[in-house]
């Protein structure tokens, strides 16, 4: 079984907007509609659990109910109910993993992704899936287009890293539930809170984590500039 963990229980401050950045409207839906709506009409997702605040969880359903954006048909099917935020974005990821457990196996596929990267396409969906096999896990990565630098104290360069040894993580990350529940459940309680990405855990671990090329629009949006750059695209898509 392939489960999809949308986070969505960030509060979006850097963007300074009145409510967090994935539940403003762009084109008659939220932004979290976008992703939502792919994965409930992917084919190979068998299940969804969302990490949302408890004020925003019956605002959620709601819009699920009305549309389900686009896969009406697959929210009875798939939707499986909200997780609870955590004290930082990994703690939020394991209470949607220990949820997760209650109707999953350990040898079963979590796919995490961010409600805040709405442009998620089914191809992406496919090949983070298919770049998971044999493996015990799989990242989405861009690499880097400008010189790489390093500095110990942030105001002067300590040294020139290897670009060609760099890459930006993505999402969704891909992990098998078992081992990834089990990386992260060894961090409690304090080295928890100092991981910023998913798949820092699984590393830790030695968990066996491939690679495969990332889409440059799957952006999240984190600025004011980042909405915009959305808004653009989901009102006028290229090509039309």
């Amino acid at each position: 079984m392939n489960i999809a963990l949308i986070l969505s229980g960030g509060t979006g401050n850097r963007l300074g907007a009145e409510i967090p950045k994935q539940y403003i409207k762009v084109g008659g839906r939220p932004v979290i509609g976008y992703c939502i709506g792919c994965l409930l009409k992917h084919s190979r997702i068998d299940a969804l659990q969302i990490v949302a605040a408890p004020a925003w969880q019956e605002r959620i359903s709601e819009w699920l109910a009305a549309d389900g954006w686009g896969a009406g048909i697959e929210v009875k099917r798939k939707f499986r109910g909200y997780s609870l935020p955590g004290e930082n974005r990994q703690l939020s990821i394991l209470h949607g993993l220990e949820d997760i457990r209650k109707y999953a196996e350990g040898s079963d596929w979590i796919l995490i992704h961010d409600a805040a990267r709405p442009l998620l396409s089914p191809q992406l969906i496919e090949e983070c899936l298919e770049a998971a096999k044999g493996h015990e896990g799989a990242i989405p990565v861009l690499p880097m287009k400008d010189t790489v630098y390093s500095s110990a104290d942030g105001h002067r360069v300590s040294s020139l890293l290897n670009r060609g040894e760099i890459f930006a993580g993505q999402a969704p990350e891909v992990f098998r539930l078992g081992k990834y529940y089990e990386a992260n459940a060894r961090l409690l309680p304090e080295k928890i809170l100092a991981v910023n990405g998913s798949t820092e855990p699984a590393i830790l671990a030695g968990m066996d984590i491939a690679m495969l090329p990332g889409d440059e629009n799957n952006f999240k949006i984190t600025t004011k500039t980042d909405l915009d750059r959305f808004t653009q695209l989901a009102l006028h898509p290229i090509g039309n």
